[in-house]
């Protein structure tokens, strides 16, 4: 039983890494150090695709699922077994892929566009003209 829901839990995980892959961008656009997380998602799921990376929450959830005695994931791995084919049909595969570029440029631009209007505090605090007068001594 434990197997079972650690199997479960780990699915959950890479659902939602999935979801961040693909919207986490935005969420650079209200935390701004989120946007280093987000880059190091993009390449890892995109090197899994790309190079045939394996992913370790796949193993993990393959590991779990033995020691659970359910069946292991198909070698196409976690995408093709819970979402290709289920939230869209296979056929759309390339589209998809496609899409979830669009998706994470146009999140990265708008993050880029954000900051220029809008660039970090500067760590020395307000400028000299922003303080006002400082009376004498």
């Amino acid at each position: 039983m434990l197997y079972r829901m650690l199997a479960d839990a780990t699915a959950g995980v890479h659902f939602l890494f999935v979801a961040y892959l693909v919207v986490g961008g935005f969420l650079a656009w209200r935390w701004r150090w989120t946007i280093w997380t987000h880059i190091a998602a993009v390449a890892w799921g995109f090197s899994t695709v790309l190079f045939g990376f394996a992913c370790p929450l796949t193993y993990l959830e393959n590991w779990s699922r033995v020691r659970g005695g359910q069946a292991l994931l198909p070698s196409s791995g976690f995408i093709d077994h819970y979402i290709t084919g289920v939230l869209y049909p296979r056929s759309a595969l390339d589209a998809v892929r496609v899409l979830v570029i669009v998706v994470v440029a146009v999140s990265w631009i708008g993050f880029a566009q954000l900051r220029r209007r809008h660039p970090p505090a500067a760590i020395t605090g307000p400028s000299p003209a922003q303080r006002g007068p400082h009376p004498h001594p």
